[in-house]
């Protein structure tokens, strides 16, 4: 059992995310951790407990209430994680609130809202792809920068209808947000930046609205009053972001998977396995949130041997979760798209489970085979092991990833 009295120095810097995930496993199902700051907190290991956990009314959303750190003052908008505590959003509320909040932008998400946008998807896809193609077949192309972050990101910003101009201001902010390595002065400048970019898309929106969740949003605050500008502002931060660098992870990880094992990838060239497996099977191994935060103790809660004192900040580990033996066996680390059980959390459980979790596979499910079919040569251009993170512990993503589209030149 771990020494609760000794907690587990989370690395800020997300420098072998699975490598952390497994070591936090071997230490229990419930972890005590440091985050940035200082800050003491629980991370859950284990598949089951997190699923637990997760439908477990004692583990609340609302820092405001059940954080005693935040409560007091301790926590400022200098905390790397600040932006994870601050958006007054369906993520941070419980009950009720939720229920209000979620039921705002959950239509727009419903799976046939969502497959109507297939067409969508597709040009865009269609539309990247192209330019991929325009690259010289010689030198290596970044297809997280190229593919990957574009996709989810011109599909979120359609869908909400963020103009061309303000997008790289909207966008910027949101990729902040996840960089847990953030001096104090940058991640309380993101704070008052993201503020600032997404109450000016609002305005945008109140003076011209749109067939676009933005305008409905604008609309269910200033002629319902279903929400207050504060959790206007907090939704749009909430929904843009996990629409973006979530599914970017998701389609990182899946490449390099498939490029990683060529008999995987064969599998589904020769029709033995299908682009869903890959999918499921990605979001299992490769997590694309890897520490889920966070959620608060409103009561102590005994949890296999350990208890987590009240009002303590829970992460939930995904990374570690998704590779559980006692849930998956021993081949958990294995990347298996014949795997029978491919059942994961990485959209979460219960009350709060992803409301884009539609929308993240459709983009998936297009994306992946006409990328493959358009270069079915795709090669790293690096060893696995030169792939950098991107520089934070809550994403499992890379920094970049080149590739050649036609093969490794010779010579």
């Amino acid at each position: 059992m771990q020494d609760d009295r000794c907690p587990y120095v989370i690395d800020r810097t997300g420098s072998d995310i699975l490598a952390e995930a497994a070591r936090l496993r071997e230490l229990g199902p419930a972890v005590r951790v440091e985050l940035p700051g200082g800050v003491s907190a629980w991370s859950i290991t284990s598949y089951a407990l997190a699923r637990r956990l997760f439908a477990d009314p004692r583990v609340v959303k609302d820092p405001r209430r059940y954080w005693p750190a935040f409560i007091n003052g301790e926590i400022g908008d200098d905390w790397p994680l600040i932006s994870w505590v601050k958006m007054d959003s369906m993520t941070l509320v419980d009950g009720e609130d939720h229920r209000r909040l979620r039921g705002l932008v959950a239509p727009d998400f419903g799976p046939r809202r969502i497959e109507a946008q297939r067409p969508l998807v597709e040009r865009i896809v269609a539309d990247l792809l192209d330019r991929l193609a325009e690259h010289p077949a010689d030198r290596p192309v970044d297809l997280r920068a190229n593919f990957a972050a574009p996709l989810p990101a011109q599909m979120i910003c359609e869908l909400f209808g963020v103009p061309e101009e303000a997008r790289p201001e909207v966008l910027r902010g949101l990729e902040l947000a996840v960089d847990t390595t953030l001096p104090p002065e940058e991640a309380a400048a993101n704070v008052a930046h993201w503020q600032v970019a997404l109450r000016e898309l609002a305005a945008a929106k109140r003076a011209a609205p749109a067939d676009d969740m933005t305008s409905r949003l604008v609309q269910a605050h200033d002629r319902q009053g279903l929400l207050s500008e504060s959790e206007l502002v907090g939704s749009l931060f909430n929904v843009l972001g996990a629409g973006s660098e979530t599914v970017m992870n998701l389609l990182t990880k899946a490449v390099v998977a498939l490029l990683t094992h060529p008999d995987q990838r064969e599998l589904v060239a020769a029709g033995r396995a299908s682009w869903s497996d890959v999918i499921e099977e990605t979001l299992r191994a490769e997590a694309p949130i890897a520490q889920l935060p966070l959620r608060f103790a409103a009561e102590d809660i005994e949890v296999d041997g350990v208890t987590i004192d009240r009002g303590s900040p829970i992460l939930i580990c995904l990374a570690a979760a998704g590779r559980d033996p006692a849930r998956y066996g021993a081949s958990a680390e294995a990347f298996d798209l014949t795997r029978p059980d491919k059942d994961h959390l990485s959209f979460g459980y219960g009350a709060h489970f992803c409301v884009g979790a539609a929308l993240a596979r459709l983009e998936a499910s297009v994306a992946l085979p006409a990328l493959f079919e358009r270069f079915p040569a795709l090669a790293l251009a690096v060893p696995p092991a030169e792939l950098a993170p991107p520089g934070t512990f809550i994403m499992n993503g890379l920094r970049a990833l080149p590739v050649y589209l036609t093969g490794r030149p010779t010579g």
